[in-house]
């Protein structure tokens, strides 16, 4: 596993709603270069950055138009670089969003393929061989567009109609216009695919996030066989020529995701992983609410955790551009601990920008380029009191998306200026993180005491290091069986739990780290 990842902590920047540089009411590059030394006192060690590229901005850029350009409203090839630069010298790494699975209608490479007579890329898509053949119902295919160009047959498509699915074979043939997994036609864009990392590393990126990484493959099998051997053999091949480099997968199955080489899969709302029953959700672990610990949870990450053994990390994190933010769920007690649990947990936590100072979803806009219900998680980074909240220069009409108008929201401003604000107690959290090696990526996780409600209790050791982390979500103090010898205290909130002959009492609403003694 790679070194620069062992206390990594990554900071999610969505551009367009981050900092705009050029007053034209869209984020930048050039505003995201302005705000490094920020990202930098926060604690972060890492950026990753939602996707940047050329595109119609039909699902706000994950519909790629070209893999080897960034979007004009961002900026250049060239302000990127800067950006990786940057951002180096500061110690920072940066990870772009890469969609290998589909592209924009609008990109050259489909543009080709839906004509009529055969091209280098008729077969770059996954396309029937006649209009009255349907790909639909297939495995890893979610619908199809057809009856819109000289070519007939209906080409498969990822998520929305605009959005036609790369070809990069099937594992399970049932039709004569599909084409095997190492048939000429799927390694092209394989290859083509290969090029594209080598592009982006080769001006200075540290590594990607894959969207929908478990999709590649059509009719895969049930344990995704095909798809596994498709990523083993991918990140193999820019592994040898960049071995530093990072991939962290949108999967949300470790135990498929670690064994095709990610270095990183995220925990999200698969059925199995039960991640909202912890903060994502009403009447979740962290909530206000009474009610249960999620045993379940904590049974499929144990199960994670050892299908996955020095394989890569599980990570989790706050939230991220396609979910309600935290805060709409939880107070901000309720966030200060799951803060707490975050960064006391294996693997490399993710931060999505804003999440730190508590912003708020923002109800009932309008859609955004494809956002819709996620629209609200998408909106300008409040920076300060000034115009915009300090996102942008332009005029309110001209914003990427409406902004938090109330009066009392969350900046950064404010928060800094605040020694007991949620932003300076997530700098606090990621230091404390940071200097004890038994919280980081590599430290084993140990559960000490789950019971029926409170606490939650569990120990981070890693060598002779031992740490011991106390949260109690509720309004009550609570009481458990211990009988380690504690050392001292590393981290607190809202109270310290104590030890009394074999017991611990945590505080209600309460985190403590504990070190133990040897």
């Amino acid at each position: 596993m790679l070194d620069w990842l062992k206390n990594a902590v990554f900071y999610e920047i969505y551009p367009q709603s981050f900092k705009d540089s050029n007053a034209d009411g869209v984020g930048d590059i050039n505003g995201i270069i302005e705000k490094l030394d920020y990202v930098k006192d926060l604690g972060a060690t890492a950026i990753w950055l939602n996707p940047c590229f050329a595109s119609p901005f039909y699902d706000a850029g994950y519909d790629v138009e070209d893999f080897y350009k960034v979007a004009p409203r961002y900026g250049t090839n060239e302000d990127l670089k800067r950006l990786f630069d940057e951002a180096h010298k500061k110690d920072l790494k940066i990870i772009l969003d890469i969609v290998p699975g589909h592209t924009a209608v609008t990109c050259k490479w489909f543009l080709e393929s839906s004509k009529d007579e055969k091209n280098e890329y008729t077969h770059r898509y996954i396309w029937t061989n006649s209009l009255g053949v349907r790909c639909t119902g297939i495995k890893e295919i979610e619908g199809e567009l057809r009856g819109f160009c000289e070519r007939s047959g209906c080409c498969a498509v990822n998520y929305f109609s605009t959005q036609p699915a790369l070809n990069y074979g099937f594992y399970n043939i049932t039709a004569d216009w599909q084409h095997s997994v190492d048939s000429p036609e799927a390694m092209d864009t394989r290859n083509e695919l290969i090029n594209i990392m080598r592009f982006w590393l080769g001006l200075g990126c540290d590594g990607f996030r894959v969207d929908m990484a478990g999709y590649i493959i059509k009719n895969d099998d049930d344990e995704k066989c095909a798809t596994i051997k498709f990523w083993q053999e991918v990140i193999a091949k820019i592994k040898e020529e960049y071995p530093n480099s990072a991939f962290v997968s949108e999967w949300c199955y470790p135990q498929y995701a670690l064994m095709a080489g990610f270095d990183m899969d995220f925990i999200l709302e698969n059925p199995q992983s039960h991640y909202d029953d912890l903060y994502r959700k009403e009447n979740s672990y962290f909530s206000k609410e009474t009610k249960l610990f999620p045993t379940y949870w904590l049974d499929t990450y144990m199960k994670s955790l050892q299908l996955t053994k020095d394989k890569g990390y599980i990570c989790y994190n706050t939230g991220n551009h396609d979910n309600f933010r935290m805060s709409r769920q939880l107070d901000e007690n309720g966030m200060r601990l799951v803060y707490a649990f975050i960064m006391a947990m294996p693997g490399v936590p993710y931060i999505y920008n804003g999440d730190e100072i508590g912003m708020r979803y923002v109800e009932g806009l309008k859609s955004v380029e494809g956002g819709y219900h996620r629209t609200g998680t998408r909106t300008p980074m409040q920076w300060d009191d000034s115009k915009n909240a300090g996102f942008s220069d332009a005029s309110k009409e001209e914003l990427y998306i409406q902004i938090d108008e109330k009066n009392d929201r969350p900046t950064v401003k404010k928060q800094l200026s605040d020694k007991d604000s949620l932003l300076n107690e997530v700098k606090k959290l990621i230091e404390v993180r940071k200097s004890n090696k038994s919280l980081q990526a590599d430290g084993r996780f140990e559960p000490v005491f789950i019971g029926e409600g409170y606490p939650f209790v569990f120990k981070r050791t890693l060598n002779d290091e031992s740490i011991l982390v106390c949260i109690n979500p509720s309004d009550n103090d609570a009481v458990c069986e211990f009988t380690g010898s504690i050392d001292c205290v590393v981290y607190e909130y809202n109270g310290v739990t104590v030890q009394e002959n074999n017991k611990l009492i945590v505080p209600a609403w309460s985190a403590s780290y504990l070190k133990l003694n040897k």
